[in-house]
């Protein structure tokens, strides 16, 4: 049983690398974590009781249930209950609410997952969102065109990383893709061609504790399709400001007061922002990493600890007049290939201060995410149009020999 000095609290796990050593999330603050985690995530966690881990073959709700009440039987009733991935926070707030547990709830979590939901609410406050419409099969192409006009963007309600995001430019095309598609599960909405940015944050009580303000170099969803992805901090300004202040009135709007967040916005040509999608997660690809070595926040450790209730790890933080960015490249278009040869950018594009590249024999298959690519950049420099242009030359320059797979 757990010490009764110590709270218990239950960790939903699909990382396999470093975001899942969960003893760098809560130190200073002694607890006893049991964990439930993919089989192939297990080595990952670091030097953990094995009688604390179950692993299983998914984690859906119903198997993490079955798993966390064998562990609560084991060690005791949970004191709180996290999952730091995108895919899990819902099952994590469901979990919670199914055994009685503190920690954000189920309708707090939907505001920041399910896109319909976000922008209902938010348009409700009188806040800037996309025209949209949520999708069902009573609903026709015609109509769908008619609410949202065109192009206009189809798009999951509850999916991470542009997955499944398709822009529709004529209504046979979008009468095609709702035949092929789950509809109940998508939603539609307007298609603002310009560009967009992303903020990442911590409120502690209603306060903002940390915010930053970044510019993609491409978009999220043209490295689906096979174009390089990369980001860079804005200087100080007006624009920056503006982008902080919207975010944090978006976020309290959905009724956010201690936790993360990373909100995606647009502009429209007037300058207007207008909000695009929200996560109560950190950022993906590498804004962790750029946030810890610039800010000196760990905005990983601060989402385990806002939603159990720990005290935040970083005091004060602040935004840095920093310039840094990263950028991640594609997988290859032709898979599955394994890497016959690459080029370090390091000592070739000088705002190059840290990479991640692949080794000779790597294979690549398209699960890859935005980790497992073929090469990872951070960057700094004088200012953000010194690390925007790094950026782009990294991606025009950067070279990767593949060759394909034989099937087995």
């Amino acid at each position: 049983m757990p010490s009764a000095e110590h709270p218990h609290y239950l960790v939903i796990n699909r990382y396999d690398d470093e975001d899942a050593e969960y003893a760098r999330y809560h130190v200073g603050h002694p607890c006893d974590c049991s964990i439930v985690t993919l089989p192939d995530c297990v080595a990952a966690l670091g030097p953990v009781d094995p009688g604390r881990v179950v692993s299983v073959p998914d984690l859906a709700l119903g198997t993490v249930l079955a798993a966390a009440r064998t562990l609560a039987e084991r060690h005791g009733r949970f004191d709180g209950v996290v999952a730091l991935s995108e895919y899990d926070v819902l099952t994590a707030a469901e979990v919670r609410e199914e055994l009685g547990v503190p920690g954000p709830s189920v309708e707090l979590v939907r505001a920041f997952k399910d896109k319909v939901v976000m922008k209902e609410r938010l348009a409700a406050a009188g806040l800037p969102v996309p025209r949209f419409t949520a999708l069902d099969r009573t609903v026709s192409a015609d109509e769908v065109v008619r609410a949202v006009g065109l192009p206009l963007v189809l798009k999951p309600r509850a999916k991470a990383g542009s997955a499944g995001v398709r822009i529709i430019h004529d209504t046979a095309a979008l009468a095609a893709a709702l035949a092929d598609t789950e509809v109940d599960e998508y939603e539609c909405e307007e298609y603002v061609s310009t560009e967009i940015y992303h903020v990442d944050g911590v409120l502690s009580q209603g306060r903002e504790h940390f915010v930053s303000v970044s510019g993609y170099v491409n978009t999220p969803l043209e490295f689906l399709q096979g174009r390089p992805l990369g980001s860079v901090f804005l200087d100080p300004g007006e624009l920056r400001t503006r982008l902080a202040e919207f975010a944090v009135t978006c976020v309290r709007a959905l009724g956010l007061e201690t936790g993360c967040f990373h909100l995606e916005a647009i502009r429209r040509p007037t300058g207007e922002p207008v909000f695009l999608e929200v996560g109560m997660r950190p950022g993906g690809a590498e804004v962790p990493f750029v946030h810890r070595d610039f800010h000196g926040i760990d905005l990983m450790a601060e989402t385990f600890r806002t939603v159990l209730g720990i005290p935040l790890a970083s005091s004060g933080a602040h935004f840095s007049p920093v310039a840094a960015g990263w950028v991640v490249m594609p997988e290859p278009a032709q898979r599955p290939a394994r890497v016959v040869a690459r080029t370090p950018m390091t000592g070739v594009v000088p705002q190059v201060y840290a990479e991640v590249l692949p080794e000779p024999g790597e294979r690549y298959d398209g699960t890859g995410g935005y980790f497992h690519v073929p090469g990872r950049f951070r960057l700094t420099g004088p200012d953000e149009r010194s690390v925007r242009s790094a950026a782009r030359r990294i991606m025009a320059e950067y070279r990767l020999d593949v060759e394909p797979v034989p099937p087995r």
